[in-house]
């Protein structure tokens, strides 16, 4: 996925979604890691809530402020690789956000998270279904979305990195030793059309974020792996974004916050 100034401007107004479907809480600790961090900001958000933490952020693209709180910092390090942290630096509590499409081998990656947190310490990983739902049905006038998904989740897999990977998460970290494992799901609708006013900002903030992700999630996949011309990915993206403004339908999808 890109990493201009758009994606980080839709990575802004992710980090509002994820805050605003929790009330507005930054997780869910002394020394803070975040795999992943991406802009930095919440990394920044934690360091400002706790100024006594020590916050760390990992990202492969330099694109964080330069300019930080004392007490975070940002390093250059490939989340897949061997993470460059001695054992005995290990820390309170491990974050990582919406790093579906990025990872090819999680087992691993939460084993390196198990083997880099403190006895009794935490690792939560927090991620969207890139899936609709409805509870009513009308999901099935949204056909466009529908193929939309299952071609993303098909081209996904074949690049080995599979998106839509929410689901499987708490298991995951089962499997990596981790004990007490919850998985905190939550329904975060896609427009405006819940009756609750929260829901209905909610939905609006989260339709937004939904049509903002559409085409920078599907360009490379489309076109690399799909066989899809740049102009013809484009243009489907542009369909698919078009049916989800228009639409009529009640489609929600969830969050899992897994720790």
């Amino acid at each position: 996925m890109p990493n201009d100034q758009e994606e980080q401007d839709r990575l802004a107004l992710l980090h509002q979604l994820f805050k605003s479907v929790t009330g507005g809480e930054l997780h869910r600790a002394p020394r803070v890691l975040d795999v992943g961090t991406g802009t930095g900001i919440w990394a920044l958000d934690v360091a400002d809530a706790y100024p006594h933490a020590e916050i760390v952020g990992t990202d492969l693209s330099p694109i964080q402020p330069r300019y930080t709180p004392p007490n975070c910092s940002f390093l250059i390090d490939d989340a897949e690789s061997d993470w460059a942290f001695p054992p005995e630096e290990a820390f309170d509590y491990i974050h990582g956000r919406s790093l579906g499409g990025s990872i090819a081998d999680w087992p691993r990656f939460l084993q390196q998270a198990y083997q880099h947190v403190r006895p009794g310490g935490w690792v939560e990983i927090q991620e969207f279904e890139t899936w609709i739902r409805s509870d009513d049905g009308t999901d099935r006038q949204a056909v466009l979305i529908h193929e939309y998904q299952r071609k993303l989740d098909e081209a996904s897999r074949k690049f080995g990195r599979r998106m839509n990977i929410a689901a499987n998460v708490r298991g995951w970290m089962q499997d990596a030793g981790f004990q007490n494992v919850t998985d905190d799901t939550y329904k975060c609708p896609l427009g405006p059309w819940a009756r609750n006013s929260h829901f209905k900002e909610l939905g609006r903030m989260g339709k937004a974020a939904f049509f903002d992700t559409i085409e920078p999630y599907s360009l490379a996949l489309l076109t690399r792996v799909m066989g899809y011309t740049y102009e013809q990915a484009q243009q489907y993206a542009q369909d698919v974004r078009h049916e989800l403004v228009h639409g009529s339908f009640h489609i929600y999808t969830l969050f899992h916050y897994v720790r």
